[in-house]
């Protein structure tokens, strides 16, 4: 195994053949609809599979009590005590003004990938990608290339990501791409941010306003204005705006 200061992530549909990493062990956990692909500095796919099976009991048993929890399009208010993982969801939606499971992807890596950290027999590095949306804990700069459907920006851009004080989170929405539910047509709206659930919340919220190129200064305005945001790039066909504390490379 061969040692490197930066490693690639490359996100979509053909993301996972062509991820490149020497410095941390690679294993996927699916269960149901979560799919993980986990960078750590041991294989913990049985750890991992527990961990999402306890958050995910948390979500479902939660949707079958509180239904609208897992329908509404708009944020809802906590009344009553909730597991951690459902409360990141609320705080999350709420902020960015979209429903809670917009939130979901990116608050399961969230929970897992700290769980992780913290474990005596966990891992002192990890990364957690769920379909577009990254947990990052790692020692050295992680370049994640952003895939943005058929725009002839796909894996020609990255932004290089440091988080060895603190983790960081990437988050990706498409209009164009994928099963989640957007309103908008943006190849790709990517928010960096510390926290995972509002990071995925927030680029729903911003995909929802883009239908053409011409609305990506909005969609940048209005994710400007989020507390919380630390970085955003938004994508539709060869156009780009960006904005914040990134660092773009080539990939």
């Amino acid at each position: 195994m061969v040692e490197t200061k930066t490693s690639d992530l490359n996100i979509g549909p053909s993301y996972r053949h062509r991820i490149r990493t020497q410095a941390l062990t690679v294993f996927p956990v699916r269960v149901k609809e979560t799919d993980l692909l986990v960078y750590a500095k041991k294989d913990l796919t049985a750890v991992t599979t527990d961990l999402v099976l306890k958050y995910r009991g948390h979500i479902e048993a939660y949707i079958k009590t509180h239904p609208e929890f897992g329908a509404s399009l708009s944020p809802l208010n906590i009344c009553e005590p909730v597991p951690r993982i459902i409360r990141d969801m609320f705080q999350a939606a709420k902020k960015a003004g979209v429903g809670p499971m917009a939130a979901v992807a990116g608050a399961i890596a969230q929970r897992v990938g700290l769980d992780i950290l913290s474990l005596s027999d966990g891992s002192s590095e990890v990364i957690i990608e769920n379909g577009g949306d990254i947990f990052i804990k790692a020692e050295n700069p992680i370049t994640v290339g952003l895939y943005a459907g058929k725009s002839p920006l796909s894996f020609k851009i990255g932004l290089q990501i440091r988080s060895d004080t603190a983790p960081v989170a990437v988050c990706t929405s498409s209009g164009t791409v994928g099963h989640s539910l957007s309103f908008g047509k943006a190849d790709a709206v990517c928010v960096v941010s510390t926290s995972c659930p509002f990071a995925d919340a927030v680029a729903t919220a911003i995909g929802n306003l883009i239908r053409s190129d011409k609305d990506i200064p909005k969609g940048i305005a209005h994710g400007r204005q989020m507390k919380g945001v630390t970085g955003l790039l938004v994508v539709v066909g060869s156009k780009m705006g960006i904005w914040g504390e990134l660092e773009l490379v080539r990939v």
